[in-house]
């Protein structure tokens, strides 16, 4: 039996509960990241480097920071942005994808969807 591939635009969101975020006075997202490890452990102590690094997000990754709440798929995501930001989003699938992997690949966000598929 051929296995059906999986339509990464149904993928579902959902930001991991181990990074803390917020808001900065421009509306801009800045997700907190702990700097953990011995390594980060001996530049905070001999070198006065922060516990937390804050990585701030540009416009476009604000708004899909905002959008991921878990329950709307990467195409809904999509529709939104071009509601929003309309051609100055194009091409807005292949930026929106590239975006949402790198966050999962950070271990900022996990696909819902996928973990109900394992159980």
């Amino acid at each position: 039996m051929r296995r059906k591939k999986d339509n990464f635009l149904d993928y579902i969101p959902r930001k991991n509960s181990l990074y803390n975020w917020s808001e900065n006075k421009e509306g801009q997202v800045e997700i907190c990241v702990p700097n953990r490890g011995i390594f980060c452990r001996i530049a905070q102590i001999f070198f006065q480097k922060p516990k937390e690094t804050m990585l701030e997000l540009d416009k476009f990754g604000s708004f899909v920071w905002e959008q991921i709440d878990g329950k709307r798929s990467i195409y809904e995501i999509g529709k939104a942005i071009r509601r929003k930001f309309g051609e100055e989003a194009e091409p807005l699938y292949e930026r929106l994808a590239r975006f949402i992997r790198i966050l999962h690949e950070s271990h900022f966000v996990v696909y819902s969807n996928k973990i109900k598929d394992k159980k």
